[in-house]
């Protein structure tokens, strides 16, 4: 156990600070992500180095798989999580490892130098913190992502954005780009399918689009947040940022304790094209379909990725017309 950041004493109570749900942590008790523990008069994190070591949540990812699209295509990711996190989903699709506690799974100790050893070993250009929130193990993050800055790697947040100003803020520094999920437009989503509050999400939105590279995500739900009112807000949030801001729309499948049915292809072609009038980059996951990035001027591929990523730029811009296309890459 590592003693826990952001949190201060209430008595022999802690109060959790790193997230909007602010734990009142009784003694020998944990907060609502399970992941840290109120013991000996202090915070305790359980998850310091106790990243999964199963091959589903620990390996290297295509970093389209993230998804993130205009970050370094191509390119490879050393990704991994730890046991629980601070939203429960409904329909989480890895409930087994963010629903769990630190004795739930079968588990290795490493630490962050070990890391980031293991992301130059296997040639990836990044280290992305998913399959689970980076919020719960923000220690462990914050530590192996100085250790990879130093060494030229990036760090990747795959995010539910539910976190407090202060520490998103120490962390943002350190983070190179971030896939946001934005789950819903509504409360009433957040509260009843998540356990959450939407504005904290849309805070860390807005902060983290002043430092970083960011893309959103949102999963489509039938009859709970795909009406095209709920996408249209959603649209309107995001262009109000910027225009160029990357959002995929992704199909849900039944998972856990959520058995409505999937989500029709049709939904997420509507979607699209509710997006594209405000928006350049909208991407289309979980379906069959075309997803290459366009020229937003004049139509022309730029990035294909069918089979095989294909990039066909001239610095950062469209070779057929010279329009600049926001990307990070190497040249």
């Amino acid at each position: 156990m590592r003693e826990a950041y952001y949190y201060k004493k209430e008595g022999s109570d802690m109060r959790c600070l790193l997230c909007p749900h602010v734990c009142l942590i009784s003694p020998n008790e944990r907060g609502k992500c399970r992941a840290r523990l109120n013991l000996e008069e202090k915070l305790s994190t359980l998850v310091y180095g106790e990243s999964d070591s199963g091959d589903y949540f620990f390996h290297v990812d295509p970093i389209e798989k993230k998804p993130l699209y205009h970050f370094y295509p191509g390119s490879y990711s050393l990704s991994f999580g730890t046991p629980g996190c601070n939203l429960f989903c409904k329909n989480c699709q890895n409930y087994n490892l963010s629903q769990s506690n630190t004795n739930d799974i079968k588990d290795s100790c490493l630490k962050p130098e070990k890391i980031v050893d293991m992301a130059y070993e296997r040639n990836c250009k990044s280290i992305s913190y998913t399959y689970t929130e980076p919020t719960i193990f923000y220690e462990y993050v914050l530590d192996t992502s100085k250790i990879a800055k130093d060494k030229s790697l990036k760090n990747i947040w795959i995010t539910n954005g539910f976190i407090n100003p202060l520490p998103l803020k120490e962390a943002l520094p350190y983070i190179d780009a971030m896939n946001i999920d934005l789950k819903a437009f509504t409360d009433e989503f957040y509260q009843s399918v998540c356990g959450a509050r939407l504005s904290p999400v849309l805070k860390t939105i807005e902060t983290a689009f002043e430092y970083t590279h960011i893309e959103i995500t949102n999963l489509l739900i039938p009859t709970l947040n795909d009406s095209d009112e709920d996408i249209q807000k959603l649209v309107n949030f995001i262009s109000e940022l910027s225009d160029e801001i990357p959002l995929h729309f992704s199909a849900y499948r039944p998972s856990y304790k959520m058995k409505i049915k999937s989500t029709p292809s049709e939904t997420l072609f509507r979607a699209k094209d509710i997006a594209e009038q405000k928006l350049k980059y909208v991407y289309l996951g979980n379906i069959s379909t075309d997803n290459d990035t366009l020229c937003h001027n004049c139509k022309n591929p730029v990035i294909r990725r069918n089979f095989k990523i294909r990039i066909d730029l001239v610095g950062k811009k469209c070779p057929t017309c010279g329009t600049k296309i926001p990307i990070k890459i190497d040249y």
